[in-house]
């Protein structure tokens, strides 16, 4: 007899976990869809999310704990049991704990909503340091938007259903997608709203744009301070919000003086009339504009300030809690409904301090990847002596691997806990298989939006192997630590009911829809009493927060240096297809795009003697690697691109092993090479030279 259920969970297959809709027969998951309920998903699905059943049935992922049995990164390993494993983690982390105390034990995860386990179990063993991967994505965004309005980037959504003018400055939002956002741009479109879209090449979101600009590589800022000179020069501006809410006028526009749009269009290569008439067009369009602040702005050394510009064209535009344009994220509170609790709401405080707290020269915030790995390498200000790397990669994500691989071999313990084999994993002490999203629950969550609600991820099916979930591997290793009191958990659903506590709300709410909503209609501010949470209370184009941080609100525009002849500025970045460097080995996804290739400007490419599909070989500091070359005329002369993620040196995931090759092999030294302020990975800092490789003709 068959039987037969439908699951409501969230997918897993990249960090923005769609809301889906689980097809189980006699305990197999056989369809997955997006959610029916939520609008902008109506049962859609990404390319990644489409191949989530390949991904569960794939036998090329860890199935059981392996512990190292040779030298790091040999791929020498031993099967383990659970108890194995964990034993032999926790005598390495009482060892830690013994000779230099808990806070030399640290944690980092790709951030997100679940993130209150890992902070509660780092918590629950007396440990500050919990770190996430932000450094190689959204920091200095994170940063810049705290600095004006208060709120992080996480706080802040995007009215684009209603928008009547949306502008991308490199957000490739039809690539580097989410499945929801992308049908909320496209309802802004069928209703009029133009698509102004900025970058280096030509992408899919270049061929949806109402108008596409090619801009010189690193000169983003340029082309943001000639665009906020017009809209100051011009008065078009809202005037009436600007005045209530914005504090620093008078000094951003004598700052902003001396970057006309002629002075712009030398160092961008954008014509001042594209400058002048975009200024016009949004002022037109003014409050339903979105500036979008950015998504991965770890790009270039000033991307702090480009995100501080982006946001202050849309302060300008008086579109920041503004339908059609900028809403302030709202949670349980502002519906009058009691919050979920937090697991570490009664553990005692942490009395050590996070370890980039006290690190001379640091960039605005605490936990920063970047400052965790010098404090590694260095022992300074105190020793980390073991790190955790909870479904985060940072070998394959931040530049220069070798230098990453030289910082862990300071550590006396490297846990990876994962669904894939990362390359972390592959150079850990331990792997412990967490399973897979469709075979497990998480956390609840709380979703912030103009109607707020919980979320829960439930369990479709049993373990294919011998994996457990986050939630069970993080409360043994507590109690095995001797902290079970605090993370006393025996179950998922004791979990929930604790996290439900007081809410009104039950487990069984979350079977219809997968969620539970705590407002009828959005929550929107009043449009004459919006409440920032800087200082001041206001918008503070000059900052507060900067200032005592020893920062410029505004700094002076570094025209940044060309590449040599036969060089090129390398950048690289993501496709629909792909979620970062962890599915190029699916089935499904590495039959679509199985390797990269190097876009190559087509009149730099004549000049190398190079044709398309031609073997090229890329070189810098030192190293050198050969790919495909794309020769296009769709992308700026100075830069390079591939996508980010292939390269993979893991003899286990045979799909795509040694398939394409690695951006972050040629970003030598850029470990050091960080914004400033925002304290973002500058990865496009790295020159490249090219050239036909030998034996390389098409």
């Amino acid at each position: 007899m068959t039987e037969t259920s439908s699951v409501y969970s969230m997918c897993g297959m990249c960090a923005v976990r769609c809301p889906i809709r689980v097809e189980v027969e006699n305990g197999r998951v056989t369809w997955i869809e997006g959610s029916p309920h939520v609008p902008g998903i109506e049962g859609a699905l990404c390319a990644k999310g489409s191949a989530g059943l390949a991904f569960e049935y794939d036998s090329e992922r860890p199935q059981q704990p392996l512990i190292r049995d040779g030298a790091r990164g040999s791929g020498k390993w031993r099967k383990a049991t659970w108890d194995e494993a964990l034993d032999y983690i926790v005598e390495k982390l009482n060892a830690v704990k013994t000779q230099y105390g808990a806070k030399a034990i640290a944690l980092a995860d790709r951030s997100g909503p679940f993130t209150d386990l890992t902070k509660s179990f780092l918590k629950a063993i007396g440990s500050p340091n919990y770190f996430d991967h932000d450094d190689s994505c959204a920091k200095n965004v994170n940063m810049a938007c705290q600095s004006l309005f208060g709120y992080g980037r996480g706080e802040i959504g995007y009215d684009f259903a209603n928008a009547k003018h949306i502008v991308l400055l490199g957000r490739n939002i039809f690539e580097s997608l989410q499945v929801k956002e992308v049908n909320m741009v496209l309802d802004g479109m069928e209703k009029g709203a133009k698509l102004t879209y900025v970058d280096i090449r030509a992408t899919v979101t270049a061929s949806k744009a109402d108008k596409f600009l090619t801009i010189r590589p690193g000169t983003d800022y340029a082309f943001l301070l000639a665009l906020i000179h017009e809209i100051l020069k011009g008065r078009l501006y809202d005037v009436e919000y600007v005045t209530r809410y914005c504090t620093g006028l008078t000094e951003l526009e004598q700052f902003v003086q001396p970057y006309t749009p002629e002075w712009a269009e030398a160092e961008t290569g954008i014509p001042a009339y594209e400058i002048t008439a975009l200024a016009h067009e949004v002022s037109a369009a003014k409050p339903h504009v979105i500036f979008h602040g950015g998504w991965m702005l770890s790009r270039y050394i000033d991307s702090f300030y480009c995100s501080r510009a982006l946001y202050i064209l849309n302060a300008l535009m008086g579109s920041v809690e503004s339908r059609g344009g900028l809403i302030i994220a709202k949670g349980p509170k502002d519906a009058g409904a009691k919050g979920l609790n937090s697991l570490g709401k009664n553990m005692p405080e942490v009395a050590d301090k996070i370890v980039d707290a006290a690190m001379p020269n640091k960039s605005l915030g605490t936990g920063h990847m970047v400052n965790l790995l010098k404090a590694i390498r260095t022992g300074e200000p105190y020793p980390i002596k073991a790190f955790f790397a909870y479904r985060f990669d940072p070998i394959a994500s931040f530049p220069d691997p070798e230098a990453h691989r030289q910082v862990f071999d300071n550590l006396d313990l490297l846990v990876a806990i994962d669904v894939n084999y990362s390359d972390t994993a592959w150079y850990a002490d331990v792997i412990l298989p967490e399973a897979t999203y469709l075979e497990r629950s998480n956390i609840l969550i709380t979703q912030k939006g103009p109607k707020p609600g919980f979320a829960m991820r439930r369990q479709a099916m049993q373990p294919r192997y011998d994996s457990k979930p986050a939630w069970e591997i993080f409360t043994l290793l507590a109690q095995r630590m001797g902290a079970g009191d605090h993370m006393p958990w025996e179950s998922i659903e004791e979990i929930w009911e604790y996290q439900l506590e007081g809410t009104g709300v039950k487990i069984g709410d979350f079977d219809a829809k997968g969620s539970v909503g705590l407002a009828k209609n959005p929550i929107m501010m009043p449009r004459d009493d919006i409440k920032f949470t800087t200082a001041s209370g206001k918008i503070e184009l000059v900052s507060e927060k900067m200032a005592k941080a020893g920062f410029a609100s505004f700094v002076q525009y570094v025209s940044p240096k060309k590449p040599a002849a036969g060089s090129f500025r390398l950048t690289f970045g993501r496709t629909a297809v792909h979620a970062h460097a962890q599915s190029q080995n699916n089935i499904y996804l590495n039959e679509i795009i199985g390797e990269n290739t190097l876009w190559l400007n087509a009149g730099e490419a004549e000049k190398l003697g190079i044709k398309n599909g031609d073997r090229v070989e890329v070189s810098a500091d030192g190293y050198s690697g050969t790919i495909k070359a794309y020769v296009t005329p769709y992308i700026h002369p100075e830069a390079v691109f591939m996508l980010h993620g292939y390269g993979n040196e893991i003899p286990l995931k045979t799909r795509s092993f040694k398939k394409g090759l690695r951006d972050n092999l040629f970003q030598k030294g850029l470990l050091e090479t960080v914004d400033p302020v925002g304290g973002g990975v500058a990865y496009m800092e790295a020159m490249v030279s090219v050239k036909k490789a030998q034996g390389g003709a098409a």
